[in-house]
């Protein structure tokens, strides 16, 4: 049996969520002492790659204060990917873990994702013999089924995760140059139209949104691509044969750059802190469906 069943997921597809709204925001990063005392005096870190990815030791999460929270927003911007081991976080009960996260900004409620009964803060990522969500949302079609986007067994199951700054950064300068001043369209249509045709919610109606090919972290000052297979759909001004080249050749380069991926393992206790601005993250289904897999997900919005 499961060992948090609180966290079950949880889908009703009357629940209806108002649209989002833009507000006003800071990130608590670009308070935060670039030292890191509060964060970081009696930790232990060990880096899993050269541009993304620490695993942290010695730290609790539940008790860090404002400080040491507003240094964990500086660090997860720096090092993209953050890897808390043995954390209380899980048993903290939902009020509290919803408090922690909202100092890095308003959750955002998922529109279609299973959900924490009465809390629908959470998004749940459950897989069992039962429910292969991986299988139901792609299908027996496709050899691979990594998808990369911008969202616990013994082996396998990791999360792959890949930095959007050190795949901007290996572009040619005239590359680059190319690229500035483009926006794309994002948007959530194809997986509120797959959860509907499923029986499944649509808790708030879908938007298209356009965003820069290129964004700035404001905490960092870092340029990053902003642009993922999973919601990136075309490139603003282009005719239809130019932009699907492009962004075909951006996805290719993000995907196979292995050198600035990493695969955050699991365990009991783990929390994984990431920056959804920088980087981009795929599950990867490589374990058999008689293996529970179990995760709940706060995500704080921002800029």
């Amino acid at each position: 049996k499961p060992l948090y069943p609180f966290y079950l997921p949880y889908r009703d597809p009357s629940e209806k969520f108002p649209p989002t709204e833009i507000f006003e925001f800071t990130d608590p990063g670009t308070r935060a002492d670039p030292s890191k005392p509060n964060l970081l005096a009696n930790a232990t870190t060990h880096h899993l790659s050269p541009y993304l990815g620490t695993e942290i030791t010695g730290v609790q999460l539940s008790q860090l204060t404002k400080e040491g929270l507003d240094e964990l927003a500086l660090y997860t911007a720096e090092r993209k990917v953050l890897l808390f081991r043995d954390q209380d976080f899980k048993d903290l009960g939902p009020e509290r873990q919803i408090e922690i996260a909202r100092h890095f900004g308003p959750i955002q409620r998922h529109p279609t994702s299973g959900n924490v009964k009465g809390f629908p803060e959470f998004h749940v990522v459950y897989r069992d013999r039962e429910h292969d969500v991986i299988k139901e949302y792609f299908g027996d079609e496709r050899i691979n089924r990594t998808s990369w986007h911008s969202d616990v067994p013994e082996v396998g199951g990791n999360t792959l995760f890949a930095s959007q700054v050190e795949a901007y950064n290996r572009l040619s300068p005239e590359f680059k140059k190319r690229l500035e001043g483009l926006r794309a369209v994002h948007s959530a249509v194809p997986q509120a139209e797959h959860s509907r045709q499923r029986g499944g919610p649509v808790r708030r109606e879908p938007v298209e949104t356009e965003h820069p090919l290129v964004r700035v972290h404001p905490a960092t000052g870092e340029k990053a691509l902003y642009v993922n297979q999973g919601f990136t759909k075309r490139i603003v001004g282009f005719k239809t044969e130019e932009s699907e080249w492009l962004l075909k050749f951006l996805f290719d380069h993000i995907a196979k750059g292995a050198d600035f991926q990493i695969r955050a393992p699991y365990n009991a206790g783990t929390v994984v802190v990431w920056d959804n601005r920088v980087t981009v993250h795929s599950a990867t289904g490589d374990f058999d469906n008689s293996i529970r897999r179990h995760a709940v997900r706060l995500t704080p919005q921002a800029e």
